[in-house]
């Protein structure tokens, strides 16, 4: 089969960015500040790219009900948030005070703050207590890479008909081929595609943006 997908090189990808909604003067300001106090790791920031599809996806699911797995500074909430219909809400899941400190500034410098519900502590716990129907239009996955599995199957059975899946840095940072050279992520990233790929419940696709991103439909 011909391969059609572009490899990107910096000067492509920058030309991508620019030719796509550009981050607003919040969402600037929330990736320079994350820079700032996280440097070794603000590479767990969702790219511009990645903010701009979260927000298109999340107008077009005509989401009311969205869940986010892994918050870190709170971009990829912040994407979401403003892409929810008209009394929607945002669940997000983290553990660390430190990470969504940040996030809780610029939520409401950004006006989406009262839409926005951050539980801290175990993903799974928050998820499991959800209500068992399906409830949720759009849920995007971003956390501990050895619980995907586990947070998908949470999800996966509140997602409505027509709901969104989407999953995080499932190329592992092009190591889901060759050798995994003895990371648990890599592991971890591996079995859960093959798990998603695999699933009945969903139709998905993979798509080569950021590092990379699977996308699911609730059948």
């Amino acid at each position: 089969m011909a391969r059609k997908t572009a490899q990107l090189d910096s000067e492509l990808h920058e030309y991508l960015v620019e030719h796509g909604t550009q981050p607003d003067e919040v969402q600037r300001e929330l990736i320079a500040e994350t820079e700032r106090q996280f440097p070794d790791r603000a590479r767990m920031r969702i790219s511009p790219e990645q903010g701009s599809l979260l927000t298109l996806l999340t107008k077009i699911a005509r989401t009311r009900f969205a869940v986010e797995v892994g918050t870190f500074t709170g971009y990829s909430a912040l994407a979401v948030a403003r892409g929810l219909d008209e009394h929607g809400r945002l669940l997000c899941c983290d553990t660390s005070t430190e990470y969504t400190a940040i996030a809780h500034d610029h939520w409401e410098r950004a006006g989406v703050r009262h839409l926005i519900d951050l539980r801290l502590g175990s993903a799974i716990e928050t998820l499991s207590a959800l209500p068992e129907q399906p409830s949720i239009d759009l849920a995007f996955i971003d956390a501990d890479k050895t619980e995907y599995v586990d947070y998908w199957e949470e999800i996966v059975v509140r997602t409505r008909p027509g709901g969104l899946i989407l999953v995080d840095n499932v190329l592992a940072g092009g190591h889901v081929v060759g050798p995994d050279y003895g990371d648990a992520d890599i592991r971890a990233i591996r079995a859960f595609n093959e798990h998603a790929l695999h699933d009945e419940r969903v139709e998905l696709t993979m798509l080569p943006v950021g590092d990379g991103l699977t996308l699911a439909r609730r059948r």
